[in-house]
């Protein structure tokens, strides 16, 4: 896949919605949106509508974003207050930063964040010892409505009539207020003391941070058959779920991703969302994806068209375009006993305590170079793989897994699962110890049996777990060492066929 091929959708590890992100642009809205969410672990209660709204538990999305807005402002020479309400519910206000693009002397002298939002119970607290009047529930025959003064906003409503007589209401329709009272606001808002050196429209940039947004990377992967059963290909498509539950909409924006791994020093308490209904954002419409460059040590992709995240929306964006028929490899791996750590000195016991597992793994592998159509850094996400069912053309699902960040001319592994037809089998042959020597010896024998119609190739893998001073004094097959304690077996395995392999391994200490 070429560059600009791939600059055509990618969004991943920071998101950076940007109108004012490139020279040519004077106004408008940017945010880069950083994920701590790890891929796939994000729950779909974060994605789609759930009743009353909000999300699960009262959990915050595990993410947050920098927002940058440009606008001009209209500003009085000297000191003046300037209210700005279009700031999103979670913002952290000590992040706030105020600059005046075309009078760089302009200051904010002060800053108020004022998020107490109207509600009905703030409304029915403030308006305790003051006049309100209540409909009765129900239908027009429930009786007329009741006015009084407000005496209690706990368990029903209380209201003292004009008369004397008490009102005690459980159950009621629309209560009506005189007026709005003063503190409440109906959207979070930034009150400045600005000292402006001369009056006028001023050119403006306000910057902060903001939770209750977050990212992460869906791949989908379509597996086809080779020539044998180790062997095939893979089309290789991407998109990226954006979650916005900061309660801000950010309209008519750029998008911008920064992938990799950047370190924040996390609040010690948690912000929470307020409840709100989740509604589904439409997907992205056609036009420039992305262009990707490296930036810092990290990956910056920006969206070459502008695009809008609703609040309380969910909105999905092509990473990339699909690339097909990339060279794979599909191994089989069985990995017959638990590895078992040895500290402080060798691990003498005879039996390792757990049995033998007869399960084979199955991974894809491809190499994410150029040469295999690739070539670029994928971040961080979840891959779906399916396989197409030739009886009815129709796609089959046959496992999913995770990839962390992966660089180009990079190989990504995929576990899809265990084996149906091929099995295998461990069990120790003889073992021997002598501590006045210090020397252990013990001989393994692994047997696969292999139930398809076609020849297959395992590769045992085996942990020389008792001690790190090893040496291998006899084998069957010819194996490769993986690290200090870890050496593989490849094994090629006829249909219908059986293999086995024994080794006897030496340890010292």
């Amino acid at each position: 896949m070429h560059q600009k091929t791939f600059s055509r959708t990618l969004l991943a590890a920071g998101l950076t919605l940007a109108a004012g992100a490139h020279a040519a642009d004077t106004g408008g809205t940017a945010i880069t949106i950083y994920s701590s969410a790890q891929p796939g672990a994000v729950p779909v209660e974060f994605y789609r509508p759930i009743p009353g709204g909000g999300t699960p538990g009262g959990m915050a999305v595990p993410g947050y974003a920098m927002v940058r807005d440009t606008r001009p402002m209209t500003l009085a020479a000297g000191r003046s207050t300037v209210r700005f309400t279009d700031v999103a519910a979670l913002i952290d206000p000590t992040t706030v930063t105020f600059q005046s693009l075309s009078d760089p002397g302009t200051r904010v002298l002060e800053q108020n964040y004022q998020f107490d939002l109207i509600g009905m119970d703030k409304l029915l607290q403030r308006y305790i010892d003051k006049p309100v009047t209540v409909d009765r529930a129900g239908s027009a025959q429930a009786g007329p409505a009741t006015s009084g003064t407000l005496l209690s906003a706990g368990d029903g409503l209380v209201l003292r009539g004009a008369d004397g007589s008490i009102h005690a209401l459980r159950d009621y329709g629309a209560v009506h207020f005189a007026e709005l009272p003063g503190g409440l606001i109906t959207r979070p808002t930034l009150v400045w003391d600005v000292n402006a050196s001369r009056g006028g429209e001023h050119q403006t940039r306000v910057t902060y941070q903001t939770a209750g947004i977050t990212w992460w990377a869906d791949y989908n992967l379509i597996f086809t058959e080779g020539r044998d059963a180790n062997s095939g290909t893979v089309d290789l498509g991407a998109w990226v779920s954006i979650v916005n539950q900061s309660g801000a909409s950010y309209d008519n924006a750029r998008l911008k991703l920064i992938a990799g791994d950047v370190h924040r020093v996390e609040p010690p308490q948690r912000v929470y969302m307020q409840k709100r209904a989740m509604e589904m954002a439409a997907v992205a419409d056609s036009g420039a994806g992305f262009e990707e460059k490296a930036f810092f040590e990290f990956h910056l992709y920006t969206l070459g068209r502008r695009t809008t995240l609703a609040d309380n929306s969910t909105k999905q964006i092509e990473l990339f375009e699909q690339t097909k028929s990339i060279p794979a490899k599909k191994h089989l791996v069985y990995y017959g006993a638990p590895a078992y750590a040895a500290y402080g000195g060798p691990y003498t016991e005879r039996d390792i305590g757990s049995p033998a597992n007869k399960k084979v793994d199955v991974y894809l592998e491809f190499r994410n170079d150029k040469a295999k159509g690739l070539g670029v850094p994928l971040p961080a996400g979840r891959v779906r793989v399916s396989k197409l069912d030739s009886a009815d053309d129709s796609l089959e699902f046959i496992g999913e897994d995770v990839i962390d960040h992966t660089p180009k001319d990079e190989d990504v592994r995929i576990k899809l699962g265990s084996a149906f037809d091929v099995v295998g089998e461990r069990r120790q042959v003889d073992f021997s110890i002598d501590t006045k020597a210090r020397l252990m010896e013990e001989e393994i024998e692994v047997k696969l049996r292999n139930h398809k119609d076609q020849s297959v190739e395992v590769v045992v893998r085996e942990t020389l777990y008792r001690w790190s001073d090893w040496s291998v004094l006899t084998q069957s097959h010819q194996f490769t060492k993986e690290d200090a304690r870890t050496i593989h077996f490849p094994v090629r395995i006829a249909k219908d066929g059986e293999a086995t392999v024994r080794y006897r391994v030496r340890y010292r200490w």
